[in-house]
C-alpha cells in the first residue's frame, strides 16, 4: 500500500532493536551492580572474620602470659616455703642459703623451665644465685624488696633486655615476718610456642626501646619501629616481611587492626599483641603474628568471577527470550503503522479489509490498537450523523439562552435602581419594575415614549450622545410631588443589524447623599453646638470686608469663669450656657453683622461701617445682655460675665491676623481692668508695637530654652522655731546679652499667652532635679512653681518620672507649688495632678493661699503638704486686725487638716513673734533671706 508523501519517512532503527539495546544496557548494569555487591559482601565478611580472629589471638596470647606468670609465682612460692631457707636468710648467711636451694635447682631448671633463681635478704643483698646471672644487673631489686617487705604480697613482672623474661618475686617468711625474697625468672619460649599453636601463624618477638646488649644481629634491627627481633620462626621468610611491614606504618597501628600486604605472590596479614610494660623501663615487647591469607582471597575472587559469569549468562538468556517475545507483536505494530495514514485518504474499507476481525482469547494492547483503528473508521463514516446531532444541541442552547434572558429580566426587575433601555431615536424600549413602581406607571405607559419626556433633562443634557458613556444628574418629581435627585449613567449598547446605536441608562437616587453633602457644607461654615458661624467663615468675611476697603470694628468676647462653671456644674451646663449666649447675641445683634463662635468660650462680632462710638455702644449693650442671663442649676447661681476687646479696621490692622491679634490684646486688657468689661484700643496704643514686643519676647524665650539662657535662683524658707534652713524656693531669671538678669514679670506673661510656660516649667524641673541630686545628701529640699497651664499637661507626670530616674534625685526632696487660683479654677484637674505627683514620692504646696476664701472649701480635698499664706496678709499683720484674724484662721485650718503653713513676704523682725504664736512653721521673705544665684548659695 502506497503512503502519501507526508507519511513517507526514512527507515530507522526498529523499535524492537531499540528495546533490546535499552534492556541490554539495563541488564548489564544490574549484573555489574550485583557482582560488585557480592564481591563487597564477601570482602566485608572476610574482614570481619579476620578482625575477630585477631581479637581472639590477642586474648589467647594475653591469657597464656597470665597463666605463665601465675605458674611462675606459684613456683616461687614453693621455693620460698623451703624450711631451710628462712633461718640463714634472716642472718644473711649466703652459704647456707645456697645449700638450702641447691637440691631444688635442677628440678626447677629441667622440669619447670626456670632460667634463673635469685635470693636476696631484707636489705637487697644477694644471698644466693642460680642460672645465667645476666638478669641481676638490670633488675630493680631494691624496689622489689621494698615493695614486697612493705606489702608481703608477691609480684610478677615482664622485662626484655637481651631476651624477654617473666619474673616472680615472693617474700620469704619466718615466724610471720618477711626476712627476704626469692626471685624466679623464665623466658617466653613456652609462651611463644603456645602463640604459634593458637594462631597457626609465624610468630616473632619484638622489643622496642633501648636494649642492654648490642650483640644481636643487625638484620634483626627494625629502625622504623625502633626495636629488635629477639626471636622469630622461619627467619628466612619472616624477616623480609617484617622489614617491609615496618616501612608501611607504626607498630601502634597493628594493635588496632591487622596489616595486609603482598609478598612474593602471597597475601599476608600481620598483627601485633602488646605485652605488659615494666614501669621503670623504656622497652616494650610485642608478639608479631604473620598469617597467610592467600587461599581466602583466592576463594573470594573465584566466587566473584562465578557471580559475574552467572549474571552474563542470565543477561544473554533474557535478551534472547525478549527478542522471541517481541518479534511477532512488533510485526503487527508495523502493519498497523502502515495502515493508519490511509485514514487521511478516506479508504476506510481497505483498513477494515487489512485488519483481521479474529480476536485472540487473551487480547493484548495490539489487539486494542487494531480495534481502535477499526472503530475510528466507523466514527469518521458517521460524522454527518454527529453534525445533525450538533444541530439539535444548538437548538437546546437557544432554549437555554431564552431562559438566561428571562433570568436577566428578573434580575433587572429586582435591582433597586432605575434601568431604562433606549433605541437609536431615544425612545424607551425596556423599563424595569423598580422604575415603574417609583413612577407609578405601567409598562404600556412608558414604552415608546422619549426618555426626556419622562425624565426632565438638565440645561446641559447629553441625551443625544449615544456613542460614548455619559453621566449626569436630573431632578425627578415623584407622584407624591417630592423632588428627587437622580444620577444617570448612560452606556452605549452593541450596534444592531442595521448599524444603529442604542444605549442603556441606569439611574441611582442620590437625594439623601445630596442632603448629607449640604449638611457637610453647612458644618464647614457653622459651629454645630451654637449654630453660629465658625472661625473659618468669620475670617473669610473679615477678609472680604478688608478687600472692599470697608471700615468697621471687630468685637472679641471671652466668657469669664467659664471653666469654673464646667467644673462645678458639668460640661452639659457649660454647653447650655454657650447656646444661651449665642441665641441672645443672634436675637439682639444678628442684624448688625456677622456673629461667630471662634471656639471654646470665645465669640466674635463683625460690625461693618461702624465707628468708634457705635462699637463701644454695642460692647456695653452686650455686657448688659449677658449680665441678665444669670441662671440657676443644681442649686447654684451662675452669672454670665464677659471680657470684650474692640479693634477698629483698618486702624488696628489691615489683615485678618493683625486685626484679630489687636482684638485679642484689647480683650486681655479688658480682663485686667477692674472698672469695665470692655476695652477699645486707642490711637495711642500701637497694637503692632505691642504685638512686635510680644513676638520679640516669644523669640527670646524660645532661644533661652534652646540655649539654656535661664538662670536659677533660690530664696531660703526658714523654720521659725530654730532658724534652720533646709528648704529653698527655686526662682527663675533670664540672662540678657550683657550678662544682666531679666526679672520674670517681663517674660512670664508672654510665656503664658504663647503657651511656652509649659516648656519653661519643664526646663526648671529638669535643671532643679540635676542640682537636687547633688544637694539631697545634705537633706536640702527645693520647691518649684508650676503654672496653671502645666496642670493640663497630660505628659507632666511621665516627664517628671523620667527626669527623676535620669537625674537620680530623691523625689521626697522635691516640692511642687501651684497657686490657689489655678487649683480652684480647675479643681478636679489640679487634684489629679497633685495626687499623681505625690504618687511619685514628691511633696506639694498651695501658693498664694487666702486670696480667694472659697478655697477653704477645697483645702481638705487637695493633696498638698504645705500652705503658703499670701504675702498681702503677712505685710500688714502688725497694723491690721483683719489680717491677724485671717492669718490666724488660715493657720488653724491648715493645722486642722494636717498641713504645714509658710508665711510669705516676711520683711521685718516684728513679724516673727506673731507668726510663732499663730503656729506657723516656716517663714520666707527679704528679712529672712534674699534670692541668690543657686551656684553661689551651695
Amino acid at each position: 500500500m502506497t503512503l502519501h508523501a507526508p507519511y513517507r519517512t526514512r527507515r530507522r532503527l526498529s523499535l524492537t532493536w531499540r528495546v533490546i539495546a535499552l534492556s541490554s544496557l539495563l541488564l548489564v548494569g544490574l549484573v555489574a551492580l550485583f557482582t560488585w555487591l557480592g564481591h563487597d559482601n564477601l570482602t566485608r565478611q572476610f574482614q570481619e572474620s579476620r578482625h575477630q580472629h585477631h581479637e581472639r589471638q590477642q586474648r589467647e596470647i594475653r591469657l597464656a602470659l597470665q597463666r605463665s606468670a601465675e605458674t611462675l609465682r606459684q613456683l616461687a612460692g614453693l621455693a620460698a616455703a623451703s624450711p631451710r631457707l628462712g633461718a640463714p636468710l634472716a642472718v644473711s648467711n649466703g652459704d647456707q642459703v645456697e645449700e638450702a636451694l641447691a637440691s631444688q635447682w635442677p628440678t626447677f631448671q629441667l622440669e619447670a623451665g626456670i632460667d634463673e633463681i635469685l635470693v636476696v635478704d631484707a636489705w637487697g643483698r644477694t644471698m644466693g644465685h642460680w642460672g645465667s646471672g645476666q638478669s641481676e644487673r638490670g633488675l630493680p631489686i631494691q624496689a622489689w624488696v621494698q615493695r614486697v617487705m612493705d606489702t608481703e604480697i608477691p609480684i610478677t613482672a615482664l622485662r626484655c633486655s637481651m631476651d624477654c623474661h617473666q619474673y616472680a618475686a615472693v617474700p620469704v617468711l619466718m615466724n610471720g615476718e618477711s626476712v627476704g625474697l626469692i626471685v624466679l625468672a623464665r623466658s617466653l619460649a613456652d609462651v611463644t610456642r603456645q602463640a604459634r599453636e593458637v594462631s597457626n601463624a609465624e610468630v616473632a618477638l619484638l622489643v622496642t626501646g633501648p636494649l642492654e646488649s648490642h650483640d644481636l644481629p643487625e638484620e634483626r634491627h627494625l629502625d622504623a619501629w625502633n626495636g629488635y627481633l629477639l626471636a622469630l620462626t622461619r627467619q628466612e621468610q619472616s624477616l623480609p616481611i617484617l622489614h617491609k611491614a615496618s616501612a608501611l606504618g607504626p607498630i601502634s597501628a597493628l594493635l588496632q587492626s591487622p596489616l595486609q600486604l603482598q609478598y612474593q605472590d602471597q597475601h599476608l596479614e600481620l598483627s601485633a599483641v602488646r605485652m605488659e610494660e615494666d614501669a621503670d623501663r623504656r622497652s616494650t615487647g610485642y608478639f608479631l603474628l604473620i598469617s597467610d591469607i592467600s587461599s581466602q582471597l583466592r576463594a573470594i575472587n573465584e566466587d566473584t568471577r562465578t557471580l559475574l559469569g552467572v549474571g552474563l549468562a542470565g543477561w544473554i538468556a533474557a535478551e534472547l527470550m525478549l527478542l522471541l517475545i517481541l518479534l511477532r507483536p512488533m510485526a503487527r505494530l508495523r502493519r498497523i503503522a502502515s495502515l493508519l495514514p490511509t485514514l487521511a485518504s478516506g479508504r476506510f474499507d481497505d483498513i477494515r479489509a487489512a485488519i483481521p476481525t479474529l480476536r485472540h482469547r487473551l487480547p493484548d494492547e495490539i489487539d486494542v490498537l487494531e480495534g481502535t483503528t477499526l472503530e475510528l473508521s466507523h466514527q469518521l463514516e458517521t460524522l454527518e450523523q454527529e453534525v445533525r446531532e450538533r444541530g439539535n444541541q444548538l437548538a437546546k442552547r437557544l432554549e437555554e439562552l431564552a431562559k438566561e434572558r428571562d433570568f436577566v429580566n428578573s434580575l433587572l426587575d429586582t435591582a433597586r435602581v432605575f434601568i431604562i433601555a433606549q433605541d437609536s431615536r431615544g425612545r424607551i424600549s425596556l423599563v424595569n419594575a423598580y422604575t415603574r413602581a417609583m413612577l407609578n406607571l405601567d409598562e404600556t405607559s412608558l414604552l415608546g415614549r422619549h426618555f426626556v419626556d419622562v425624565f426632565e433633562a438638565g440645561s446641559h443634557s447629553l441625551v443625544g450622545a449615544f456613542d460614548t458613556p455619559q453621566q449626569e444628574e436630573r431632578m425627578l418629581q415623584m407622584p407624591d410631588q417630592r423632588l428627587h435627585t437622580i444620577a444617570w449613567y448612560h452606556a452605549p449598547l452593541p450596534s444592531g443589524i442595521d448599524g444603529s446605536m442604542s444605549r442603556i441608562s441606569v439611574g441611582l437616587d442620590i437625594t439623601e447623599r445630596k442632603a448629607a453633602e449640604a449638611r457637610l457644607t453647612w458644618l464647614a461654615e457653622h459651629d454645630p453646638l451654637t449654630e453660629l458661624y465658625n472661625r473659618r467663615f468669620f475670617q473669610d468675611a473679615l477678609q472680604k470686608a478688608l478687600r472692599q476697603k470697608s471700615r468697621g470694628a471687630v468685637l472679641l468676647l471671652d466668657l469669664d469663669q467659664f471653666k469654673e462653671i464646667n467644673e462645678l456644674s458639668g460640661h452639659h451646663v457649660g454647653d447650655h450656657l454657650l447656646r444661651e449666649v449665642a441665641e441672645t447675641l443672634v436675637l439682639n445683634l444678628g442684624h448688625r453683622g456677622v456673629i461667630a463662635r471662634l471656639g471654646g468660650d470665645e465669640f466674635s462680632l463683625l460690625l461693618e461701617h461702624a465707628d468708634e462710638n457705635q462699637a463701644v455702644q454695642v460692647a456695653q449693650y452686650i455686657a448688659q445682655l449677658l449680665e441678665s442671663l444669670g441662671f440657676m442649676t443644681a442649686g447654684r447661681r451662675h452669672r454670665v460675665l464677659a471680657s470684650i476687646g474692640i479693634a477698629l479696621f483698618p486702624a488696628h490692622g489691615d489683615t485678618p491676623a493683625d486685626l484679630m491679634a489687636s482684638a485679642d490684646m484689647a480683650m486681655y486688657k479688658a480682663k485686667e481692668s477692674n472698672s469695665q468689661h470692655w476695652h477699645l484700643l486707642s490711637r495711642a496704643e500701637n497694637a503692632k508695637d505691642e504685638l512686635q514686643e510680644r513676638v520679640y519676647w516669644v523669640d527670646r524665650i524660645r532661644n533661652a530654652l534652646a540655649e539654656d539662657s535661664f538662670e536659677l535662683m533660690v530664696q531660703p524658707i526658714m523654720r521659725l522655731e530654730d532658724r534652720d534652713v533646709k528648704h529653698y524656693e527655686v526662682l527663675l531669671r533670664m540672662r540678657d546679652a550683657d550678662g544682666s538678669l531679666v526679672p520674670p514679670f517681663n517674660f512670664i506673661p508672654v510665656a503664658e499667652r504663647s503657651a511656652q510656660i509649659v516648656q519653661i516649667d519643664r526646663w526648671v524641673l529638669r535643671h532643679s532635679l540635676r542640682i537636687l541630686a547633688q544637694l539631697q545628701h545634705r537633706d536640702i529640699s527645693l520647691a518649684v512653681n508650676l503654672s496653671g497651664q502645666s496642670l493640663h499637661d497630660e505628659g507632666l507626670k511621665q516627664y517628671l518620672a523620667d527626669e527623676l530616674v535620669d537625674s537620680g534625685a530623691d523625689p521626697h526632696h522635691l516640692i511642687l507649688e501651684v497657686t490657689e487660683t489655678a487649683a480652684v479654677t480647675d479643681f478636679s484637674t489640679a487634684r489629679g495632678v497633685l495626687q499623681g505627683v505625690r504618687d511619685l514620692g514628691c511633696r506639694t504646696a498651695l501658693d498664694d493661699f487666702g486670696v480667694g476664701f472659697s478655697s477653704f472649701h477645697y483645702l481638705g480635698q487637695l493633696p498638698v503638704d504645705y500652705i503658703k499664706i499670701d504675702g498681702s496678709f503677712i505685710r500688714s499683720l502688725t497694723i491690721s486686725s483683719e489680717s491677724r484674724v485671717i492669718v490666724q484662721a488660715i493657720a488653724d485650718i491648715a493645722a486642722g487638716f494636717g498641713k504645714q503653713a509658710i508665711a510669705e513676704f516676711v520683711d521685718q523682725e516684728a513679724l516673727l513673734p506673731l507668726l510663732k504664736d499663730y503656729g506657723i512653721t516656716y517663714g520666707q521673705g527679704f528679712y529672712l533671706g534674699r534670692p541668690k544665684s543657686i551656684n553661689n548659695t551651695f
